[in-house]
């Protein structure tokens, strides 16, 4: 496996947001010929069309929030790479677009500041935290008990912009349009400490929270070219690779069946490698009569995910606490600590000796923390998410989860990641809710988080 990190990095500065108008109209601008772009054939399929359900609930927000009257939150689903561009979209098209024909008055610019992943710069490039910062993106570590400078800036524009702030609570994306990933408490905290602020400030705005749902679809269902990928992780396993639908059954069933042996390859595959590289105990599971098939797999991918974090702890020795999200997290935090070292002020300025030993240590803990990021990977994995429902967009993020392992462990720490065909996004809203009703709950909820 490649590694991507050789020496020790200096210290991830905090990019300070500077948002600037004109940047943003320019890449608004450009917006349309970007996705047209990425929808050529010669590159990577991307978005043909993006709709928003209900959008005047949004529009009449940002009229309220111009006004005086609330301060909100953008809570967004986060399933895909693209999601940056759909919001976007929606924030620049279609919700002006709908307030015009409303007859909702709203003041430019229709935009919101929003929090990113420091980590985004590490594999796309600089320039993406100089665009972040001109368009209003504050960057966050994730993985630190406390980022305060994240958490002021967000706190302070939350309380006293002229824009909104949007928060994937789900705290990255989790690669399933159906599946919502377990919910981190940074929004509802921000809502509360937002009342605060305003409440010391004598300020008589609502704070409230608003849930976006981001649903992709493929236009036309890429059947022939999910069959194709899956042929390309069976010839990289050794499988058999399965022809189109040889059998006359039904395709669904076939592609379901090709996920499951592809599925059952790989835990048996890394269950061994755990068992012969790394001494782990891992017992064949024996089958209840009630199981089912996939209830055994799941079964044994929690088990194997939960070996690579146990791999990766020990080396970091880092307590395995709470959940799977909250074991990668902190596991992020202790890695980038090896990596980028906070605590030295200038790198070049170390004798030789202690330079080699920095790099060793920082190349060494890149390649353990590819144990958390393959655990990482399948967070939302549940038993029945394809055989409940199975359509295309299902068995094709199924089938890219497999892919980014094959990719990540035979080819790149960082996959470039297969497009199936032309997609489509629908948005949706939630009831915005109100935090300012729940206002009493602030000093109590604030003490306890202290005493933690």
């Amino acid at each position: 496996m490649p590694k991507s990190i050789h020496s020790t990095q200096p210290p991830l500065k905090f990019i300070s947001p500077h948002f600037n108008p004109l940047v943003l109209k320019t890449v608004s601008w450009f917006l349309p010929l970007i996705l047209w772009v990425r929808t050529r054939p010669w590159l990577p399929a991307g978005i043909v069309k993006i709709e928003a359900k209900n959008a005047e609930i949004l529009a009449k927000l940002y009229q309220e929030l111009q006004a005086g009257k609330i301060r909100f939150l953008i809570a967004f689903r986060h399933p895909e790479v693209e999601d940056p561009l759909s919001m976007l979209y929606l924030l620049s098209r279609i919700v002006p677009k709908v307030a015009r024909e409303k007859g909702i008055p709203l003041e430019y610019p229709v935009h919101s500041h929003f929090m990113y992943e420091r980590g985004m710069t590490l594999w796309a490039g600089n320039w993406l935290g100089w665009l972040f910062s001109y368009v209003g993106g504050v960057p966050v570590r994730r993985g630190r008990r406390v980022d305060r400078n994240a958490i002021q800036m967000a706190r302070d524009l939350f309380a006293n912009a002229k824009m909104p702030i949007a928060i994937a609570p789900e705290g990255g994306i989790n690669a399933h349009s159906g599946i919502v990933s377990p919910l981190e408490p940074g929004v509802a905290q921000l809502g509360f400490w937002c009342v605060e602020d305003l409440q010391k400030a004598n300020r008589e705005e609502t704070v409230v929270i608003v849930p976006i749902g981001i649903k992709y679809s493929y236009v036309n269902p890429p059947c022939s070219k999910i069959g194709w990928l899956l042929s390309k992780l069976e010839a990289d396993s050794g499988l058999p690779v399965v022809g189109i639908n040889p059998t006359g059954k039904k395709l669904e069933e076939v592609l379901c069946q090709r996920i499951l042996n592809l599925a059952e390859y790989l835990i048996t595959e890394m269950d061994e490698f755990y068992r012969r590289f790394y001494h782990r105990d891992l017992p064949v599971i024996p089958a209840k009569e009630t199981d089912k098939p996939n209830d055994i797999l799941i079964t044994r991918l929690d088990r194997l995910m939960d070996t690579a974090l146990q791999v990766c702890e020990q080396y970091f020795n880092v307590q395995p606490q709470g959940d799977f999200i909250d074991r990668c997290r902190r596991l992020e935090k202790a890695g980038w600590n090896y990596i980028y070292r906070d605590k030295i002020a200038d790198i070049n300025s170390l004798p030789p000796f202690k330079g080699g030993l920095a790099d060793w240590v920082a190349e060494e803990a890149d390649l353990r923390m590819q144990h958390m990021r393959i655990a990482e990977r399948f967070l939302a994995v549940t038993a029945n998410y394809i055989q409940d429902k199975p359509t295309a967009e299902r068995f094709a993020e199924t089938a890219l989860l497999m892919f980014d392992m094959f990719s990540r462990i035979k080819d790149s720490t960082l996959p470039g990641r297969q497009r199936l065909g032309l997609k489509q996004a629908m948005f949706t809203y939630g009831k915005p809710i109100s935090v300012s009703e729940s206002g009493r709950c602030v000093k109590v909820i604030n003490r306890l988080i202290e005493g933690s």
